[in-house]
């Protein structure tokens, strides 16, 4: 598995677990909402629903490692996970510290710099 593979498996999973701040930017970017709606909306979500955000991109990332070792690499029954636990060991480290870093890069720089440059946070 390559490193573009890794970024693919663990995209979607660190964009829901940032969805707590990343949708309040999205509502002033469209035009959908006022920056102190949008501010406040931000400050909910993250202040109370911070853990949900990032349970549901764990469990996208685990939904997306069952995949993908089904699909890709053909480990579709105990015996075969039991014979290859190392790889499948391996690549969940990989993914997870993959996925971990994404979260903390995707949420504090980019969303961090993009809500300052539109006004929503300093």
């Amino acid at each position: 598995m390559n490193i573009k593979e890794k970024f693919k498996l663990t995209g979607l999973p660190v964009v829901a677990a940032s969805l707590c701040c990343l949708s309040p930017l999205l509502i002033v970017v469209f035009g959908l909402g006022t920056v102190s709606f949008a501010s406040s909306l931000a400050d909910t979500l993250y202040g109370d629903y911070k853990w949900y955000f990032r349970i549901v991109g764990l469990l996208l990332l685990a939904g997306a490692l069952v995949m993908y070792l089904r699909r890709q690499k053909g480990i579709c029954t105990l015996d075969e996970a039991k014979k290859r636990r190392n790889e499948i060991f391996n690549l969940v480290i990989v993914t997870f510290a993959i996925g971990v870093t994404g979260y903390f890069f995707f949420l504090y720089v980019v969303v961090h710099y993009l809500g300052v440059w539109l006004g929503l946070w300093s």
